[in-house]
């Protein structure tokens, strides 16, 4: 009933967002009648601070046109690779006049970019893809907000996702040979999943496999989004936070964690922030500073769409990494393509350099638990492994902003150069895809 209580109240908020837009415009504008008033600047900023309060965000575009390589201008366009049901692996395709220049682009790595499925969209690396398009073909998994997904489409677990992870590296591995593989907050834990259960199959496995800012072992430091995953029942989760989706939408009747509880999550967990944020915006408006009240808008506007996550995978992330830490304690089955289940062994990666990065502030994954990936990949030898902690860091600064763009990326485009050529081992022979049925195998939780 929550869900249907939110969009009525959306939807009764929808035109007077509209009418503080038009009045925004209208006071702002030097030549209207209205904005010859000496307080008009005033009016016309508290309007358009009411609208991007009251407004619906929508699903941001990744906007990334052009970038520099060599001082030559690239040009990039998005194209969906594979289209799931739950998600859509996009290429930034890159172009170039310049015959040097394509050459280069031709013989640059392909790296793979797992976006986190929890709450924003894809476009939340933005910062990051575009970093990385100026030396590696880049790919991204780009998830499907789970409102938009008809029923007819079936469930969506973390076996899937994991399914989901292997089927993009093969398909990688099959147009260029190998790939790396770059995994940021909630991701590390399901591609470190689908690496080992690949090399325990004898798969050839990515070259490299980068991992920031996740929760690989939510033990070590634990944070307040940790300790709510770890203090409340897995009951709870299902009782309090899961809804059906409203009718008015493609995904009618499937069960999700909807996305606005999740934004009131992240909001609650710095208020004070986000209202001093919204203040300064507004100060910015009346003393007319367009690049800050510019960064702001760009900040929210990403900040702000939120999407729905498949009450499934939900509630077997909670259970999964933050209540029985399966990973960790060797516990781990996933449901197979061919519906059996299959033990989760990073010992069993060898040939996978790996690389984590953490940031020092970091109040979403802390200190620690992404570096644990180091002690579970037993069969990796030292050599190829690193850690990066990066001081003065959150959670975001690791792959967006300065930190991200001076401090990080250069050591991650380095570490996937050395790794470039790295040891290939035969693919074996992967099981036929499960039937429908076999995803209604019962698993029982671990002991």
């Amino acid at each position: 009933m929550l869900y249907q209580i939110y969009e009525a109240q959306r939807s009764l908020m929808e035109p007077f967002a509209d009418f503080a837009q038009a009045a925004a415009k209208l006071y702002g504008n030097p030549v209207s009648p209205f904005g010859q008033n000496p307080l008009a600047q005033r009016v016309a900023a508290g309007y358009e601070l009411m609208y991007r309060l009251w407004k619906d965000y929508e699903k941001p575009q990744f906007g990334i046109e052009t970038v520099q390589v060599d001082g030559h201008e690239v040009v990039i366009h998005e194209d969906v690779e594979l289209d799931k049901p739950f998600c859509e692996l996009r290429r930034f395709k890159r172009f170039s006049d310049d015959p040097d220049t394509l050459a280069k682009l031709k013989a640059q790595p392909t790296v793979l970019v797992v976006a986190p499925l929890s709450g924003h969209y894809a476009t939340l690396l933005r910062d990051t893809v575009r970093s990385l398009l100026t030396d590696h073909k880049v790919y991204i998994t780009d998830w499907k907000n789970a409102r938009t997904v008809p029923l007819e489409q079936g469930e969506f677990h973390m076996d899937d996702y994991v399914g989901y992870v292997q089927e993009f590296i093969r398909h990688l591995q099959g147009i260029y040979g190998n790939c790396h593989v770059i995994s940021v907050c909630q991701p590390t834990v399901p591609v470190l999943a689908a690496v080992s259960l690949m090399a325990s199959r004898g798969e050839t496995t990515p070259l490299t496999m980068t991992m920031m800012g996740g929760p690989i072992d939510a033990r070590k430091s634990p944070t307040a989004v940790n300790n709510l995953a770890m203090n409340k029942s897995f009951e709870w989760f299902e009782n309090n936070v899961i809804y059906r989706v409203p009718t008015s939408f493609p995904g009618a009747g499937r069960r999700v964690y909807p996305g606005f509880l999740q934004h009131t999550g992240f909001v609650a967990m710095n208020p004070d922030r986000h209202l001093s944020s919204h203040y300064d915006f507004f100060k910015h408006l009346v003393a007319g500073d367009d690049d800050k009240a510019e960064s702001h808008r760009q900040f929210y506007d990403e900040y702000n769409a939120v999407l729905d996550m498949d009450a499934d995978y939900y509630l077997e992330t909670i259970r999964t990494v933050f209540q029985e830490f399966a990973l960790v304690h060797g516990t781990w089955d996933v449901i197979s393509e061919s519906g059996d289940l299959e033990r989760v062994r990073p010992q069993d990666i060898t040939t996978t350099a790996h690389l984590t990065v953490e940031g020092e502030l970091d109040d979403i994954s802390g200190a620690g638990q992404t570096e644990a990936a180091h002690d579970l990949c037993t069969g990796v030898p030292k050599a190829r492994q690193k850690h990066i902690e990066v001081k003065g860091a959150g959670h975001y600064g690791i792959f967006s902003g300065r930190k991200w763009r001076e401090v990080v990326y250069p050591q991650v485009r380095e570490f996937i150069a050395r790794f470039n050529d790295g040891p290939v081992v035969p693919n074996a022979q992967r099981p036929a895809p499960a039937k429908a049925a076999a995803r209604k195998k019962a698993v029982e939780p671990a002991a």
